[in-house]
Order: C-alpha cells, then structure tokens, then sequence
C-alpha cells in the first residue's frame, strides 16, 4: 500500500464549492483506504495498491464529474515525492513565514523553453525554482494574495496546470502521507 495525496485546483476558493465529506467518501468508493482530508481546499491524503499516479488521478477527476458534475483538476502525488518536495525547497531556509512559501504542483514538467523565458511580473520580489514537476516560490517582500505572480501567472507562462499550496500545508501533506 502506498501513500498518495490528490491536489485538486480551486476547489472552495471561487464557485467550486465541494464539501470534504463528499471528497472523502468519493476516494474512499473508488477502492482507496485511510482516507483523510486537509483543510477545506481539495487536499486528500490516502492509502492505494494502484501505483499510478495518473490512473488515480483520472480515476478521482471522472468521479468527481459523474457524481457531482464537478470539473476539478487533479494532480497525485505520493507520499516519497512529498517527502522529497518537504525537503528540497531551496527557499525554506530563508524564512520563517510558510505563506511567504508556496510550491506550486504542475500536471507535467514544463518544457525546458518555457522555463527559461519565466519571469515575475514588474516590481515584484519574488523567487522561483522550477524543479520536474514542482515550482518553488519565495515571495520576499509579501504573500500570495498581493502578487501577480499567481498560479494562474504559472499556467499561462509554463503551459500546464497547476495547483499551489503554502509551506504549511506543503509539510503537513508529507506527515499525512509518510509512511
């Protein structure tokens, strides 16, 4: 049985409203065990003998779709990459802060291309460590919620989806799925 967790994006920060109630009870009818949600914004944490994390997330996204018309993406990834992310932020050490931390997780590695041609927006102080599947970001002098260096920015630049999360729950989805 291995960990996973499944990010999905903009859930219960818009009009995506779905309850973790209906989340949990959805992983755990497709077969998966121990499963536990974190916080109100589409993170669930579960055990799974499937070892592939883009079947499992296909498999949670058509749930989510035919059971509660929801068209949410989904990114997995397992509890050893989260591990691995928990303890790789470069910028980690730098601060204190973990809404000042956020990784943002990407469906895909973007091209080569696209990441070299990233650049943050204008007057703002903001860090960034493109990694395979994951961006690190480090926003200096303020949070999230006043740059433009968003995860919408991100999807647009990178060309791929993505859903960010802060330091605090980066960490707190490595315990949950640490085994």
């Amino acid at each position: 049985m291995t960990r996973y967790v499944a990010l999905l994006r903009g859930v219960n920060v818009g009009t995506t409203r779905l309850a973790m109630a209906d989340l949990r009870r959805i992983v755990t009818d497709l077969g998966h065990e121990d499963v536990k949600t974190y916080l109100q914004s589409g993170n669930v944490a579960f055990g799974s003998t499937v070892r592939d994390a883009e079947k499992l997330a296909a498999g949670i996204a058509r749930a989510l779709t035919d059971e509660l018309a929801l068209t949410v993406p989904v990114l997995v990834r397992s509890g050893r990459e989260l591990a691995a992310i928990a303890g790789g932020n470069p910028y980690a050490d730098r601060e204190d802060d973990p809404t000042r931390l956020l990784v943002a997780f990407l469906a895909t590695a973007p091209k080569k291309s696209t990441v070299d041609a990233l650049a943050v927006p204008g007057g703002e102080n903001v860090s960034f460590t493109v990694t395979g599947r994951e961006a690190f970001l480090h926003y200096v002098d303020g949070g999230y919620g006043r740059s433009k260096f968003t995860n919408a920015y991100l999807e647009k630049k990178l060309g791929v989806v993505a859903t960010s999360r802060n330091w605090k729950s980066v960490r707190a989805l490595a315990e949950m799925t640490a085994s």
